[in-house]
């Protein structure tokens, strides 16, 4: 079997022999790089998971836990920069960064839901629509070849609002002095995101569908 190495050789080759620019075929070797810069900062992300849980658990410190969890939303944004930023886009990232994104935010629902920092039932919709609608990407990309779909500028931002409204519901059930104040911007912004997620999943079955059905098409 050939290496990954020979491969992108062949691929520069090809590219040169067809005609194609220095630029273009710098494009496609970077597109099947697995080691790049918005790749090891998602990798980073990741990462901190651990530190996150013994924060919240270890060190029973709320806020502390929270401070690093609505860093973690606010730099979603880093990897995807760079990559543009630099021609760094890879197809690993394109799968990698939003499946990062997903485990981040499933396991972290998870300890809060354990540790009762923010409430159950908001906890508990927000898991129910990411497992399920996670679960359900998987299975038509494993079983019916479902083509890679891009997210959305509205699950981006439903996203985003979660990622800081869930660790404002955390500083609200902390210590902290000013807690009340996390607890109602909190609500502000979480029902709507909440809301906003489930009209984004409700609204990409169409794209679903279209994605199962191009996986069944035979390339020509």
């Amino acid at each position: 079997m050939p290496s990954r190495r020979s491969v992108l050789k062949w691929l520069a080759a090809s590219c040169t022999i067809t005609g194609v620019s220095d630029a273009a075929n710098a494009s496609i070797i970077a597109a099947h790089r697995l080691l790049t810069a918005p790749n090891i900062f998602t990798l980073l992300r990741l990462c901190c998971i651990p530190l996150f849980f013994w924060m919240l658990f270890g060190r029973d410190n709320r806020a502390g836990a929270a401070w690093l969890l609505g860093g973690l939303g606010a730099t979603d944004w880093v990897d995807g920069y760079i990559a543009r930023r630099f021609n760094q886009v890879s197809e690993f990232g394109k799968i990698f960064d939003p499946t990062a994104d997903r485990i981040l935010l499933i396991s972290t629902i998870i300890g809060i839901i354990i540790n009762h920092a923010a409430p159950i039932w908001f906890c508990v919709a927000v898991l129910v629509r990411e497992v399920v609608f996670g679960g359900t990407v998987a299975l038509l990309t494993v079983f019916f070849k479902m083509k890679r779909f891009d997210v959305t500028w509205w699950g981006k931002t439903a996203t985003f609002g979660m990622m800081f409204a869930i660790p404002g519901f955390m500083v609200g059930s902390s210590t902290l002095a000013i807690h009340p104040l996390f607890e109602v911007a909190a609500w502000i912004l979480g029902i709507p995101s909440l809301l906003l997620s489930y009209w984004v999943a409700i609204n990409y079955v169409p794209t679903l569908r279209a994605g199962v059905r191009a996986g069944r098409t035979p390339a020509s």
